[in-house]
């Protein structure tokens, strides 16, 4: 299961994929044109996007290059561009995989795996969510292609959020996980003045986070904001 962006302005075929990789178990979200996509993928964490070439106001391959200056993202092709040169330029532009049309659903989703199988175990330490970039084995953090500097609390406490992205967890889950309080007493104090800090590190807006959203009364999430 992932989850998937679909870029393709022929509504009657996104809806057909949609409903095709939900039955497979996959979560799904469309877009039917570049600027609409790209938005979505920048305010999403996706693990795979299927990306049409012919878009209504510009080409796919143009949205591939982009996508490639923020992230390794496996991207396959949908495309009606079938002849040799069409499947060397998506290549040439970073597509992991190319799928002419017409196609089948099924086959379609036995491509998908065996991309997501080959990219999960290339990729396995590394997170990516809108412009944060998460390196664990480096212990690297970068937003776009700038560098954070996290203290050491602050790094554990992003890792903890990042690696339970969708999940709430509890202030007293994040004080268990991230200090001793067997030894050292520690108040729930210590854990907002850390999430304020790590706010203002990688958030655009502190005060209105896309990334790390409050669950009033009972703790945390990683969450994203939906494109508008």
């Amino acid at each position: 299961m992932a989850r998937i962006l679909i870029v393709e302005d022929d509504k009657l075929l996104n809806e057909g994929i949609s409903i095709a990789l939900k039955k497979y178990g996959h979560t799904v979200l469309s877009g039917y044109c570049y600027h609409e996509a790209f938005c979505l993928f920048l305010n999403n964490s996706f693990e795979l996007i299927l990306l049409d070439i012919n878009l209504p106001d510009r080409s796919g391959l143009e949205l591939c290059n982009e996508i490639r200056k923020k992230s390794d993202i496996p991207i396959i092709f949908i495309t009606a561009n079938d002849t040799e040169q069409d499947i060397v330029n998506g290549f040439v532009n970073g597509c992991d995989d190319y799928i002419a049309k017409p196609f089948s659903l099924e086959v379609m989703n036995r491509r998908i795996n065996a991309v997501l199988r080959r990219t999960r175990t290339e990729n396995k330490s590394i997170f990516h969510s809108g412009e944060i970039s998460i390196n664990y084995e480096k212990m690297m953090v970068t937003k776009g292609e700038v560098s954070i500097k996290l203290t050491a609390t602050e790094y554990k406490l992003l890792t903890l959020l990042t690696q339970n992205s969708g999940q709430v967890l509890t202030r007293d889950i994040i004080l268990q996980r991230l200090w001793d309080t067997d030894e050292a007493f520690v108040d729930e104090n210590a854990v907002s003045v850390n999430m304020r800090r790590l706010r203002q590190k990688i958030e655009d807006d502190p005060k209105n986070p896309k990334y790390i959203k409050t669950v009033f009364g009972i703790g945390y999430t990683w969450g994203e904001e939906s494109c508008r």
